[in-house]
């Protein structure tokens, strides 16, 4: 998809002002759109966490939303497999002892409470889903189907009882992205949902450049309006939030998807992109559109295009308080960087093995041999895969096949079957101890085996020197040894990581290491772990596999803790605020603040 220039985007008068963007339609943007749609979490007075101390103090506050609770304190304690601690907490309080086994109802209640609603938009490349709309349909996932469910809609439910066994409660990435797809329906997010978006920039706007900028753009009009783009709806937190007893009104997003908004201009005059000084503002002194100059301060601008019918791009731009981080892992794949990868016959998605077998009838028992590079789950899949349609695979990873280090170790045998069954290939089915020293025509067939698969063979310690244009690879031996092989098709199959080109320098300053770029796995996301707030830029968050999160069950801890963190703020602005007398700011109290401003 071509990314459009930044200055191709229209100028126009009132550009949009979001209290929060979702960057990410995934199941974790998905999640913390329930709760900021005001469903609001308790605890379930008619069951028991099995965890004595973490219901006591539930049931301290038994009648007080998580949401307001102390996180820090209820986390206290908690053990799990997720290295942030309101995941641990979320998921436990979600799914209470899962990891030894049982499956234990949810201590929460939800309730819907449209006081505590913070309007909001999650922009995403797809219909919600996410990453799970592109992945290999026939395969089965990590996690229980039960685990991959959000709250308010049971998974079991939705997928009719097709999995009830101990052994197979897994599910398919097309029985999981329907779900996430029918969750927003039923749970009436869609106005929430920017589907088919391309996020191109975010950038923090310079605090005094932005205030002039929203005066020259007609910004202050329509924030004393209260008007988005003549949708004649508010943003009006503080005179309809939180504690007031009054109706929020909508947020001004119609199920038309901002149609209107986009297509008539949302976007508002090119800025010059300067970037926030570190200069705080006092917090009681305001500007003349009614917003604290240390809100104006954490603007920031967000710049893309959403692609409608066909081919058209209508470009976009709005202002947001708060920005949020859900894009996920598998933006792009990790590569060999070696000769010839960009060759037509090099894949880097399983999706692309099952397009050749299921579509194209270009690979099948009398093809060549699929060369599979990796020793993950990932590659696990493209082997099964291919032996399941009759395909002959090599398989070349870099470590030992006895490795304490590769993830099938870390799966119980009775619930993944099919993976120990490919981790045992790779142990017993291994290419002959005597390579051939040099590259020669006898070492183009690999050897026949005679194990599980007959048509499969692996390749423990070794690395691709590269790829020829006649479809040959050339494989580098433990000893240095070479071995060259025709195939039919190559799948890289090495992990993926982020694109965070939107951000400046990539957003690797926002990393735990801000020399490296952000990895999932080796340099996550540095956040507050309690609030996912970036430690390098307030007003920006980040959750799931960015922050090192990489399974549903525990990204959702994510949602919980932004969620909490926005309602506190709003909560101590609109204290603040009942201390200011009406037109104590030259504008009559309120009436000029836009969709909760302060946050940040």
């Amino acid at each position: 998809m071509p990314l459009l220039e930044e200055s191709s985007l229209p100028r126009e008068r009132s550009p949009t002002v979001v209290p929060v963007v979702i960057i990410g339609n995934g199941p974790s943007g998905i999640c913390l759109s329930y709760m900021l749609s005001g469903y609001t979490p308790y605890l379930d007075t008619n069951t028991v966490h099995p965890n004595p101390i973490l219901y006591r103090k539930l049931q301290e506050a038994k009648h007080i939303p998580v949401t307001e609770q102390s996180l820090e304190y209820l986390c206290e304690g908690l053990e799990g497999r997720s290295g942030n601690p309101v995941a641990v907490l979320f998921d436990t309080l979600l799914h209470p002892n899962a990891d030894l086994g049982f499956e234990f109802p949810p201590v929460l209640q939800w309730r819907l409470e449209k006081e505590r609603h913070i309007p909001h938009l999650v922009l995403g490349k797809a219909t919600p889903g996410g990453a799970w709309h592109a992945m290999e349909g026939s395969m089965l996932t990590i996690s229980l189907g039960i685990w991959m469910e959000l709250p308010g809609v049971n998974y079991r439910h939705m997928a009719l009882g097709k999995r009830r066994t101990v052994t197979n409660d897994r599910a398919t990435p097309e029985e999981i992205s329907s779900y996430y797809r029918n969750y927003v329906k039923i749970m009436g997010l869609q106005k929430n949902f920017l589907d088919n978006t391309y996020v191109t920039s975010i950038r923090r706007l310079h605090r005094d450049h932005d205030h002039n900028a929203r005066k020259g753009n007609g910004v202050e009009n329509g924030i004393e309006s209260g008007q988005l783009n003549g949708s004649g709806k508010h943003y009006n937190h503080c005179e309809n939030g939180i504690g007031n007893g009054q109706k929020r009104k909508e947020n001004g997003f119609s199920n038309g998807k901002l149609e209107n908004g986009l297509q008539n201009g949302t976007g508002g005059d090119k800025m010059e992109g300067h970037e926030d000084d570190g200069q705080e503002g006092s917090e009681g002194e305001k500007g003349e559109s009614g917003i604290s100059h240390g809100s104006m301060q954490g603007l920031w601008e967000v710049r893309g295009y959403q692609c409608l019918h066909g081919d058209t791009h209508v470009p976009f731009s709005l202002f947001a308080e708060n920005v949020v981080l859900a894009t996920g892992a598998s933006d792009s794949p990790d590569r060999l960087g070696v000769e010839g990868e960009d060759l037509p016959f090099v894949f880097h998605s399983v999706r692309d093995l099952g397009v050749a077998v299921s579509h194209h009838g270009s690979l099948g028992p009398a093809s060549d041999p699929v060369l599979v590079v990796g020793a993950g789950l990932s590659a696990a899949d493209a082997v099964l895969c291919a032996c399941n349609h009759g395909v002959s695979v090599l398989h070349a990873f870099r470590k030992r096949a006895d490795d304490p280090g590769l993830i099938f170790k870390q799966l119980p045998k009775t619930l993944y079957p099919e993976y120990h069954r490919v981790y045992h290939m790779m142990c017993s089915q291994a290419y002959p101890a005597s390579p051939v020293s040099q590259p020669s025509t006898n070492s183009t067939a690999p050897c026949t085996s005679t194990g599980l698969y007959p048509d499969y063979t692996s390749f423990p310690e070794h690395c691709v020197l590269s790829f020829q244009p006649d479809m040959r690879c050339v494989l580098r031996g433990p000893n240095g040894t070479l071995r060259v092989f025709k195939v039919s098709m190559v799948l890289v199959l090495i992990g993926s990581h982020p694109d965070l080109f939107f951000l400046k320098e990539h957003g690797q300053y926002l990393g735990m290491d801000p020399t490296r770029p952000i990895s999932c796995k080796q340099n996550p996301v540095d956040i507050n772990p309690y609030t996912f707030e970036c430690t390098a830029e307030p007003g920006l968050f980040a959750m799931g596999p960015l922050v090192g999160d990489n399974f549903v069950r525990f990204l959702k801890g994510g949602a919980l803790g932004i969620t909490s963190c926005l309602l506190k703020r709003l909560k101590q602005q609109m204290k603040k605020e009942k201390l200011i007398p009406d037109g104590e700011d030259g504008r009559g109290g309120r009436g000029g603040r836009v969709g909760g401003g302060g946050f940040v």
